[in-house]
């Protein structure tokens, strides 16, 4: 009974409920770089490392689900479709969380290599990030929408629309994860750096 309520209340307010999970995952991220919070545990060197390394491999398999997604859903396969796009969100929860406890226990890598390879290095980067934090509401929407409507009542709304717009900034910004993890794990150096937490 709770779970037909509460899927009631999503279908017929998507943008508020868009809304206020888009306010908790922001908060969760900037409370980890921003607030001393000490719910993470310490992380050693290799940890860390560990979990960079899982972390390319969660983004390069939800830009796999999400490609095959949108693949599946060109073909009208739209069971298929679902399937991917469930499964890549699922991976973008398992990412957060990995993420989190490695900037939350061990902080950050920073780049080192010729300037020319830094700078492109920061404008992919930049990109990436601003593609995360923007796609954020549009993902939870087309995703929202799609778990509370049948495909037939999702033809009146906005999902098909909503979400080329986020599928093609998610794939866009996981991809230049990817590529700058391999720069600054695998074919340039870094120096760690603790997670800075500024003067309020």
């Amino acid at each position: 009974m709770a779970t037909a309520d509460a899927r009631r209340r999503l279908r017929n307010r998507p943008i508020g409920a868009t809304i206020l999970l888009t306010i908790v995952g922001y908060a969760l991220v900037i409370g980890t770089f921003v607030l001393d919070v000490p719910i993470y545990p310490d992380l050693t060197t290799a940890q860390i490392n560990l979990l960079s390394h899982a972390i390319a491999v969660i983004n390069s398999t939800t830009t796999v689900l999400l490609v095959l997604g949108w693949y599946w859903i060109r073909r009208g396969d739209v069971g298929k479709h679902r399937l991917a796009m469930i499964g890549a969100f699922a991976l973008i929860m398992l990412f957060l969380v990995t993420y989190l406890i490695k900037v939350g226990g061990g902080g950050e890598k920073h780049f080192v290599g010729p300037d020319p390879v830094y700078y492109a290095y920061l404008a992919m980067l930049a990109i990436h990030i601003v593609l995360s934090v923007v796609s954020v509401p549009v993902v939870l929407y087309a995703l929202i929408l799609g778990l509370t409507h049948t495909p037939a009542e999702l033809r009146n709304t906005a999902h098909a629309r909503v979400g080329r717009i986020a599928a093609a900034s998610w794939i866009l910004s996981l991809v230049l994860g990817v590529v700058t993890y391999v720069l600054l794990n695998h074919v340039y150096e870094y120096e760690f750096a603790a997670v800075l937490v500024p003067a309020l």
